[in-house]
């Protein structure tokens, strides 16, 4: 009973992300967290365009807030916004801006747009970045395409700092899935050396010191 319990309200977590979602549109909204307090449950909504959801003086906030009241039975749903300062640097806005794009301009527009948005990323400072077009794409030989540059753990403790994220496109010649991998020059790798002055002179001191041992050393023989 427990186990189904569970199971159900984590079905119900679902229904509502994906509502709020569909409430704002594609390419608005990044991330929708869940948060249960005692005065209530907080959901967070990520977003880069935080004047765009919350409306007019709050009015998009408080019409989203009764229709969850009323729709999902939830008791006091407290309504948070989180503003992302980096847009290019969040996987799933880039994934439904691309998404987006070839709805608008069609399939055939994939490589013009990957490689663009992959620029954008280039230039705004991440270590590293890659986009997968895939499905009904303009070409015989090739369902998917890659488009990728810098660095991007894969595998490890290291590759849990990048940020994932799958949007999907409805063209008129098919469906196409987007998949969006970046690291951002912020997260903290623990296997990355940065070669800066203090690593440089820390570097001199131990060659120092080695030195001295080797020439005390020799000196004894």
């Amino acid at each position: 009973m427990e186990e189904k319990k569970f199971v159900n309200v984590r079905k119900e977590e679902f229904a509502i992300k994906q509502f709020v979602r569909r409430t704002f549109g594609k390419g608005k909204i990044s991330s929708v967290k869940i948060e249960y307090t005692p005065v209530g449950e907080k959901i967070i909504v990520a977003t880069h365009k935080p004047g765009w959801i919350i409306g007019k003086r709050g009015e998009k906030i408080a019409e989203l807030t009764e229709v969850l009241k009323r729709r999902f039975k939830m008791e006091n749903p407290h309504i948070e916004i989180s503003e992302i300062m980096h847009p290019d640097f969040d996987a799933q806005l880039v994934a439904d801006e691309i998404a987006l794009s070839l709805e608008r301009f069609g399939s055939l527009k994939y490589k013009a747009v990957s490689y663009k948005v992959l620029s954008r990323i280039k230039a705004s400072g991440a270590a590293g970045a890659e986009i997968r077009v895939s499905g009904k794409l303009p070409s015989d030989r090739a369902r998917s395409w890659r488009f990728t540059f810098g660095y991007l753990k894969k595998t490890g403790d290291a590759s849990k700092v990048v940020d994932k994220a799958k949007s999907v496109a409805e063209t008129k010649q098919g469906v196409i899935g987007i998949k969006v991998a970046i690291l951002s020059p912020y997260a903290k790798i623990h296997d990355k050396i940065d070669i800066n002055e203090d690593l440089m002179n820390q570097i001199k001191r131990n060659a120092t010191f080695v030195e001295a041992v080797v020439e005390k050393k020799r000196k004894k023989k």
